[in-house]
């Protein structure tokens, strides 16, 4: 990696919140990943504020992820690759979120897509094709895309139709917006049904094909750089060797293993969510450190003391926030973990074990979240309108954590979310067992 932009050394993020979790036995080589993280989110920092005021599409950014070597790190170890396991990527993925959660959503929807074959299983005509993780680190793709089509979306979606002649492949048409990376992706992962009916066929494209048309997403409130876009297919040609698997239309015929796909994304989207929750607050903490510290509170006395570090109310405020972040960082970890084991599962794992695995990420979604939102918005109120709070990172640019937050967040439903909870918990009723759940 290059030489990172000199910047003052930034604290470790970590704490703020939750130490890492437990010891976990990994092959030697992913030792590597915790200073490369380190590094790569060191240089982030330094000029966020100011790459999310610009608004551009994330090149640079995915330059230094490439340069990094992030996008490879979820594949299997190999002469050639240092791979590691889902519960470093999640690692990873919470501390370039701290540094710039833009990156760090654009990185989470890279695993998640990176792992499309092996949740659906070897397509047709594949054979002994590489699978796609481990052909995405030899070919340095970044990918981006989406399989399922998002809830509430009217209309056929993404239609695939027969090409001309037996073993040609399909025809790839329509429109769908994606929430991450579209922009600069190397490859699109995309799902789409033959006839906008039936099973669901999960296909590679490339996205340099003339017929395929991006538009970026403009005016985004947050998450800014994530890449996000509408995507147009007009005509594409889809080999038949690029068809990645299928998804039964019928959800009683689709493996428990592969319905764990939407759920490592989501997972992956709560490792964001706490990365931009952990990292707002640690820079608010330098920002008091350094005794621009605004007013923690209405009851604050009027003569506050002149150390900030000894003001009760600020004290008492970031008691708080670091409480919060500790219990949302405790049951995110506990939904890692039995992720972790049900990946590991593979095809053996059972309905009960799916099962307990969504609940487990469905109140890490709803902890963490709830936990993003409170805490950019509880520092906003501390730094907000504070003597040299801009020119140590506070003032208007904590706003940043507060737009990601809000942005990450809207989409989740969280009144479902804990109804299903409650369901599995008080009547031991099973998520459905849908690509979406």
């Amino acid at each position: 990696m290059s030489t990172p932009r000199k910047s003052p050394k930034r604290p470790a993020i970590r704490t703020a919140s939750a130490p890492p979790g437990r010891p976990v036995e990994r092959p030697a080589d992913d030792e590597i990943w915790p200073r490369v993280t380190r590094e790569l989110a060191d240089d982030l920092a330094v000029d966020a504020l100011s790459r999310d005021r610009a608004g551009k599409a994330p090149f640079d950014e995915v330059a230094r992820l490439q340069e990094a070597g992030l996008p490879a790190l979820l594949t299997a170890p190999g002469p050639t690759r240092r791979g590691a396991d889902w519960r470093a990527a999640c690692a990873v993925v919470r501390e370039i979120s701290a540094a710039d959660g833009s990156v760090g959503e654009l990185l989470a929807h890279h695993y998640a897509l990176s792992w499309s074959s092996r949740f659906i299983g070897p397509g047709p005509d594949t054979g002994d094709a590489l699978a796609l993780d481990v052909r995405t680190a030899e070919e340095r793709w970044l990918l981006a895309g989406g399989v399922e089509p998002p809830r509430g979306e009217s209309g056929p979606g993404l239609v695939l139709t027969p090409a001309d002649g037996p073993g040609d492949g399909w025809i790839l048409d329509g429109q769908r917006a994606f929430a991450s990376g579209v922009t600069v992706a190397d490859r699109l992962v995309v799902g789409a049904r033959p006839g906008g009916t039936g099973d669901l066929l999960v296909a590679l494209v490339d996205p340099a094909h003339p017929g395929v048309f991006t538009e970026a997403a403009a005016d985004r409130v947050g998450q800014r750089l994530a890449g996000a876009g509408t995507v147009t297919f007009d005509r594409v040609p889809v080999d038949a060797t690029h068809v990645l698997g299928t998804l039964p239309h019928d959800e009683h015929a689709v493996a428990p293993f592969t319905t764990l796909a939407p759920l490592a994304l989501r997972l992956l989207l709560v490792q964001v969510g706490l990365g931009i929750t952990e990292g707002a607050l640690a820079e608010a903490r330098d920002v008091s450190r350094a005794g621009h510290a605004g007013t923690a509170g209405a009851d604050r006395a009027e003569s506050p003391p002149a150390d900030a570090g000894d003001d009760p109310y600020l004290l008492l405020a970031y008691g708080e926030l670091a409480t919060t972040a500790h219990a949302a960082a405790a049951v995110v970890e506990r939904a890692t973990d039995a992720l972790a084991r049900g990946l590991l599962a593979e095809w053996s794992l059972g309905l009960e074990e799916r099962a307990d695995i969504a609940v487990l990420v469905a109140a890490a979604e709803t902890v963490a979240g709830r936990a993003a939102v409170h805490v950019t918005t509880r520092i906003l109120e501390l730094v907000d309108g504070t003597t040299g709070a801009e020119a140590h990172g506070g003032g208007p640019g904590f706003d940043r954590f507060w737009r990601n937050a809000r942005a990450l967040t809207a989409p989740t439903q969280a009144a479902h979310r804990l109804r299903d909870i409650g369901d599995h918990y008080l009547n031991g009723t099973h998520a459905r067992l849908t690509l979406l759940a």
